[in-house]
């Protein structure tokens, strides 16, 4: 059936088929070779491995990103290198000097995200302080994140219920060790640092009903879906696909609720709590938030989105110990 098609095709129908393919795909070739050549020799753009069509440098980066791009840049950049991942444009850092360019003296300038539906949507329009771009927003929840949350005396303040928690987390190793047990280290470690985190958040409230292992699953989530290849982010021009565009937003939506569900039974306990148990320097998160929430005009939302990015803080904090 196959060879009584082809012969039914005239030739002339495929050349006038493929032809203007081919054109098309060399004319192309020809045009980003051009461009290439004219601005690194205009010196406007650093300099970049070729690129392939549509993909640009994605072949390029291998299972270890990290690998890939050091070797890259020993062969096309020392100090920066510029890769197109998608349709995006990538700059590569890889030297100290560059570093502090990039970081501090052009740290204005570079400071903000890119754009994302997900985390707009995640983070009441990115209202929190990890996500949201540069400008007063943001110096305003970095102040309260660095003056209230994360200061110095706070962390310290944490210290005796952080070296409790290693008690118990010691304490389950001996009595394995006891009877001859074996101890999985990683989960161990993973529930230790989940608990300190949620009594450090939002105090006793998700030691109750089972709360801990919903904000466990809601937290992979969130590292999943933040963390995870969006074809979108690679492909901005394929947001605007209908389809692409709701399913993306579908998910966000779906886990911004169960967060939003969760999140405000806890500020909805910690605000009918008595009152004079709030302190600004010794409560956790939620009461230092609800008590600095007139001086610094939170709305609730921006409360729930300061309260997602302060997991990953917690975390981190915890970890550093």
């Amino acid at each position: 059936m196959a060879d009584l098609v082809m012969l039914e095709t005239p030739p002339t129908a495929w050349f006038l088929f493929l032809f203007p393919l081919f054109l098309l795909f060399v004319l192309y070739y020809w045009f980003t070779w051009k461009t290439g050549k004219r601005q690194q020799r205009e010196g406007r753009l650093p300099p970049s491995p070729r690129a392939l069509p549509i993909i640009g440098h994605l072949h390029l980066l291998g299972s270890l990103p990290h690998v890939s791009l050091r070797s890259l840049a020993r062969k096309h950049g020392p100090d920066v290198m510029l890769l197109r991942l998608g349709d995006v444009p990538a700059l590569v850092v890889s030297s100290p000097c560059a570093a502090e360019a990039v970081l501090r003296t052009h740290d204005h300038v570079l400071a903000s995200r890119p754009h994302s539906v997900v985390t707009d949507i995640l983070m009441y329009g990115s209202s929190d302080v990890a996500f949201a771009p540069y400008g007063q927003g943001w110096r305003q929840a970095r102040k309260l994140l660095t003056n209230h949350m994360l200061s110095v005396r706070k962390v310290q303040s944490f210290r005796s219920t952080v070296m409790l928690g290693v008690s118990m987390v010691m304490a389950k190793i001996n009595e394995a060790a006891r009877v001859g047990g074996v101890v999985d280290m990683s989960e161990l470690l993973k529930t230790f640092t989940y608990d300190m985190a949620y009594r450090i958040v939002s105090g006793e409230f998700f030691l109750k009903e089972g709360r801990s292992k919903l904000f466990q699953d809601l937290t992979n989530d969130t590292s999943l879906l933040l963390g995870g290849f969006k074809v979108e982010e690679y492909f901005p021009t394929l947001s605007r696909v209908g389809l692409l565009k709701r399913t993306v937003r579908a998910k966000a939506e779906r886990l911004r609720y169960r967060w939003a569900d969760l999140l405000d039974k806890v500020i909805d306990y910690h605000e009918n709590k008595d009152k004079s148990v709030l302190d600004n320097q010794g409560g956790n998160f939620v009461d230092i938030l609800l008590s600095v929430q007139l001086e610094y005009s939170l709305t609730r939302e921006q409360i729930k989105a300061l309260l997602t990015v302060s997991k990953y803080n917690t975390f981190q904090m915890i970890t550093n110990k």
